[in-house]
């Protein structure tokens, strides 16, 4: 089981406005299994040494290294913490406060030293999240599971979600003959499974309002089919599960979600690349730094896709332009990493992607602006 503290977009914005005298954000694989975790626990000692030896270059004061020091140590030796991880595990520390995150992303290894927070790993973490919802579906019941980060499955009480299609329909078969003889067999079953469905979605409908997670179907046909276009849901996901929910318990559909969201992912990645292509003929995508850092500065970036792996290190003032830092030091920062808390405050979505999954290859950003110039 993975134990997951997955930060709010809320807890992002919060993180990318704070500023200290030192913020040291540490970013390192972990693993769920405790027999495993020794490796990573020497890792995160190493990388805090690291921090603080940056620290110590630029002549830190010696009473803040001090409260740093105890804040990034406090669980290092703490055997139950360390036991209760999952892929990733995020650091972010000042002298004042720490924070932790345990994640369900494989992240690769990172440390940074500066007055801000490094945060691109952890908006990776919330642009794929691997959560949805599951609608186990058949005639003889039906339910709603959220798969969490991790693959766990959480039942979901849904008030008024009918109890199965022949109850729903007042009969004890759906091939029951209607009392005035008109509506039987195929014809009479494929109306009530409708009615049945509608009824699903009208009560699933005020429960998930507002929510973006993908709902996945599970059962078999003509249900699960159907179900999709009754749904109204816009964020239901194509392909279905096609197993028996009667018979499949709800971690093991939770274990088949994973390689769907891998497909939805994708799905959504080349629709953005496709999105960048048609953009970039009218003047409305940009893969340049300087001139995405002072887009972002005015507000004009609709959508940015970042490198996640990639570090800009440098410095980058109030209108958008940008010094490049000739080694990382406790003095830069990201340069990356605040274009991207630009685009957030003034309403825009980051996304933190692979250098592969990039419309531009190479590039440490792509984006796409409200209006072109």
């Amino acid at each position: 089981m993975l134990h997951i503290d997955l930060p709010a977009t809320q807890d992002i914005a919060e993180l990318s406005r704070e500023r200290a005298d030192a913020c040291v954000s540490i970013y390192l694989p972990t693993t769920p299994v405790t027999q495993n975790i020794r490796a990573a626990r020497i890792e995160y000692g190493n990388l805090v040494k690291q921090a603080l030896a940056q620290l110590d270059e630029v002549g830190f004061d010696k009473r803040r290294r001090a409260l740093l020091e105890e804040n990034l140590t406090t669980f290092a030796e703490d055997d139950a913490f360390w036991a209760l991880q999952a892929h990733s595990l995020a650091v972010l520390a000042t002298p004042d406060r720490l924070r932790t995150y345990r994640l369900a992303n494989n992240l690769s290894q990172a440390l940074d030293v500066s007055d801000r927070f490094y945060l691109k790993p952890l908006l990776r973490a919330l642009a794929f999240p691997h959560e949805a919802y599951v609608l186990a579906l058949s005639e003889n019941g039906v339910r709603l599971i959220e798969v969490l980060p991790g693959g766990v499955a959480q039942p979901v009480k849904v008030p008024g979600l009918p109890k199965d299609a022949a109850s729903h329909s007042g009969k004890s078969s759906l091939n029951d003959r209607s009392h005035s003889g008109r509506i039987h067999g195929d014809e009479g079953q494929r109306i009530r499974h409708l009615q049945y469905l509608h009824a699903i979605d009208g009560a699933l409908r005020p429960l998930l309002v507002g929510h973006s997670a993908p709902l996945i179907v599970a059962g078999v046909n003509p249900l699960a089919v159907l179900f999709h276009s009754v749904n109204r849901y816009h964020h239901l996901v194509s392909q279905i599960i096609s197993v028996n929910p009667d018979e499949t318990t709800d971690q093991e559909l939770a274990a088949r979600t994973a390689p769907l969201l891998d497909e939805v992912y994708a799905e959504e990645l080349a629709k953005l690349k496709a999105v960048y292509g048609n953009r970039s003929g009218v003047g409305r995508t940009s893969a340049d730094l300087s001139d995405v850092a002072r887009a972002a500065v005015r507000g004009a970036v609709e959508l940015l896709m970042v490198d996640i792996d990639q570090n800009v290190q440098g410095w980058m003032d109030e209108d958008g332009g940008i010094r490049f830092a000739a080694a990382d030091t406790a003095k830069s920062y990201d340069i990356v990493d605040e274009i991207a808390a630009h685009v957030l405050a003034t309403g825009g979505r980051v996304l933190a992607v692979r250098k592969d999954d990039l419309p531009v290859p190479g590039a440490a950003l792509c984006a796409i602006l409200r209006y072109a110039g």
